[in-house]
């Protein structure tokens, strides 16, 4: 017999497979979506963790670990200037693509919640 948690997950898996996998290994805390739609919204922006963290209103300490995990995944590029890390959006035409994909579909309300409910099963 089903359990509603089977149902649960097998309907918060019905997403686009590429979507999926950005969500559940990329922008798997709250923190790395607020930044990838930052840098959606400001692709041409190259900036220290202290700005982009007063940007995002959140603090430094919670930023620069999230913004790094996005630079090792591919989302995010880091170049030093006189020694200080500056962050953009990565370059690479098929990351930003997945980017402009996964901002477009948040624009759904069901896509949210299916994108929270990953984040949320990812944190436990």
């Amino acid at each position: 017999m089903a359990t509603s948690d089977d149902f649960t997950a097998r309907l918060m898996n019905d997403m686009d497979p590429d979507l999926l996998d950005f969500v559940k290994t990329k922008v798997n805390t709250f923190i790395k979506w607020d930044l990838v739609r930052f840098f959606h919204e400001n692709p041409n922006t190259a900036d220290t963790v202290e700005n982009i963290a007063r940007y995002a209103g959140r603090n430094v300490t919670a930023v620069e670990p999230e913004l790094n995990e996005l630079v090792e995944s591919g989302v995010m590029e880091i170049r030093h200037l006189d020694e200080i890390p500056v962050y953009s959006l990565t370059t690479d035409e098929s990351m930003r693509r997945i980017v402009e994909e996964f901002i477009r579909a948040c624009e759904d309300r069901h896509f949210r919640v299916k994108a929270v409910y990953h984040i949320i099963r990812g944190m436990r």
